[in-house]
Parts: C-alpha cells; sequence; structure tokens
C-alpha cells in the first residue's frame, strides 16, 4: 500500500522509456522497473473541493470512462444524479489519444471537486487501432493511465493498492502481452477516506482484471480488502469500480460465476448497492462489442442503501461517452 501524496507525477524520461523497452519480459524484472519509477507509487492530488465534509445521506458514482475522451461532457452527463463522490476507472494523462490531456483534472475543474488520481499503467505506444484515430501527436507526453477519485469534500488521506505486480500485461513468462498495448503496471486501486456528518468513510476506485479468469480477479479482491482493513479498519466503506467479472469465463461469460462476490459477503460487504441490469455497450473506441456484460458494481460495508441506478453513457446526439454505462447509489452511514 501506497501513501505519498503529491501534486506532481515525475515524468519517466527517454532514457527510461528506453530501459523499459531493453528489459526482459519477466515478472521479477517487471517488479524491479515497477519500484524504480516515482510516478507509479505515488497518488496525486488536485482540485478543489466545495465543502468541508459530505450532508448524512450523500451519492456516489462509479465509472469506467473508457480513457474519457470527452471529460467535459462525461462531466456533463455525471452532474444530472449530483454526485458528491466519483469513482473513475480508465483515466488517461498525458495521452495522445486524449489530446494530452489531464481527463480527471479536468472533469474536477467542470464539477468543483478535489481529486486523487493514480497510475494502473505507463502505457509505451499509442494504443489500439480505433484509439489511433483519435490521437492528437504520434507521441504520449506522460503516457499515465489509471483510476481516480473526484470528491466534494477534501480527503483526509489516500492510498494506492496495487493489485499485482508481476507484469500481467508485460512478462511474457507469466503474464498477458498484448503488442498493441505494451505497457508497466498493473491493476490497482485508489483509497480515500473523507470526513461526513455520520462520521469518518472510505471511498475505493477500482479496476480489476479483464484478461484473467475468476481465480485470478478473487485474488485481487482478497488483497484489495485486506489493504482496506489496514488503511481503514472499522470504518464504513464503499468499493465501486469496473470489476470485469465474467470475463474469460466461457461459454457463459456470466459474473454469477466470479467467487469475488461471496469472498467480499463473507468479509461483511453487500452488494445491494448496485443496480439490476447490464452495464457495457458499443462506442467509439469499441464499436462491435460481442457481447453484453455486468462489470460494473458497488460493494459496502456499515453503509445502508437508500436508492441506486443505472445511467446510459449515450448522450443528445446519440453518442456514447464510453463503453460501460456508470452506475450511481445513494447511502448513508448506519448507525
Amino acid at each position: 500500500m501506497i501513501t505519498t501524496q503529491v501534486s506532481d507525477l515525475q515524468p519517466i524520461t527517454d532514457a527510461d522509456r528506453d530501459r523499459i523497452l531493453a528489459t526482459p519480459r519477466t515478472a521479477d524484472a517487471h517488479r524491479a522497473l515497477l519500484a524504480e519509477m516515482p510516478a507509479m507509487n505515488a497518488v496525486q492530488l488536485g482540485g478543489v473541493a466545495s465543502g468541508a465534509s459530505l450532508p448524512a445521506q450523500f451519492t456516489i458514482a462509479a465509472w469506467n470512462v473508457e480513457r474519457c475522451l470527452f471529460p467535459e461532457e462525461t462531466a456533463l452527463h455525471l452532474a444530472q444524479v449530483a454526485p458528491q463522490i466519483v469513482l473513475l476507472s480508465e483515466v488517461d494523462h498525458g495521452m495522445a489519444r486524449t489530446g494530452q490531456r489531464h481527463t480527471t483534472e479536468d472533469m474536477a475543474a467542470q464539477l468543483g471537486m478535489a481529486y486523487a488520481f493514480g497510475v494502473e499503467f505507463h502505457e509505451l505506444d499509442l494504443g489500439g487501432v480505433t484509439e489511433r484515430a483519435f490521437c492528437s501527436d504520434g507521441f504520449n507526453a506522460l503516457g499515465w493511465h489509471g483510476n481516480a477519485i473526484l470528491s466534494s469534500v477534501p480527503f483526509e488521506r489516500t492510498a494506492l493498492i496495487r493489485l499485482d505486480d508481476h507484469g500481467h500485461w508485460f512478462a511474457s513468462d507469466i503474464g498477458h502481452v498484448d503488442p498493441e498495448q505494451p505497457r508497466l503496471g498493473g491493476r490497482m486501486a485508489i483509497a480515500g477516506v473523507v470526513a461526513t456528518q455520520g462520521g469518518l468513510l472510505c471511498v475505493v476506485s477500482t479496476h480489476l482484471e479483464s484478461n484473467a479468469d475468476a481465480a485470478h480477479r478473487h485474488m485481487q479482491m482478497q488483497r484489495l480488502l485486506d489493504a482496506i482493513d489496514a488503511f481503514a479498519p472499522d470504518m464504513p466503506v464503499l468499493i465501486g469500480g469496473d470489476l470485469n467479472t465474467g470475463n474469460h469465463l466461457p461459454p457463459r461469460f456470466d459474473w454469477r460465476d466470479d467467487t469475488l462476490f461471496s469472498l467480499a459477503k463473507d468479509r461483511g460487504y453487500a452488494w445491494d448497492f448496485t443496480a439490476q441490469g447490464y452495464t457495457t455497450r458499443p462506442s467509439l473506441i469499441t464499436p462491435h462489442p460481442d457481447r453484453v456484460m455486468k462489470l460494473d458494481w458497488f460493494a459496502g460495508r456499515n453503509l445502508k442503501n437508500l436508492d441506486n441506478g443505472i445511467v446510459a453513457s449515450t448522450i443528445a446526439n446519440g453518442k456514447a461517452l464510453s463503453d460501460h454505462d456508470f452506475i450511481w447509489c445513494k447511502v448513508e452511514l448506519t448507525e
């Protein structure tokens, strides 16, 4: 668990990049590289909070924004449910496909919120074929891609929780290497503690592995829950994000085949914060998905669910802002 907080992430230099590309594609080599890059081991804080504490009842949204091609439109779309906390995954920072923008920072400015951002992957190239159509340049200014939390109130403390370090997308001896997406890093979560009128609350934005089976995601969830217990013991918690449930589970690709649900339930978490319904759709980057899935979830402990829903990611002109719809819930702390 990483608790270093910075206002700016240290860029990876050209020499660092050359060394990464020349490094043997092994798990041990990946772990060494990961430890050496300061930006992979810090939480970036920014933005401006609008209040001191959350009200007794508050709304949280979670959205995989698929790189966040349209930060302002994405923020405006979220505003219809007026969330006080937003849990984001797949946000870019200094990537050519999103105009080299810090998409988390831009969304936070649009919504008038503070943010905490952490790097999931350092992208070594421009992305897949459909992503390259959006590239403003032939290079990435920074190459960061990760998870974030937007908050209307200040963070008491934050942490970056790495769910694997073996290089699932880097190490050919143990992981899944995609020639279109060479990258350093791995799935992770951002945790933040915020004040509410009822006491402190831990909110967690996470993204579990897509190119893996249920056993791998079970392991990631176990690591996440253990880290939360260490970071925010006995505190109310709401976890939200793209859990990739059902991925790589043929023939049904059914979320019910993932064992992480029972794991979290046995640890005191409930899943009724998540509305019924599927959460994926065709988008500009993913125009032809071969199946509709339920990937996005909330899990909470010591919280009461008051309401929830799913909002389609399409806007008035029919454009899909993401291949995921966003989920939201209204909650309060239990006594």
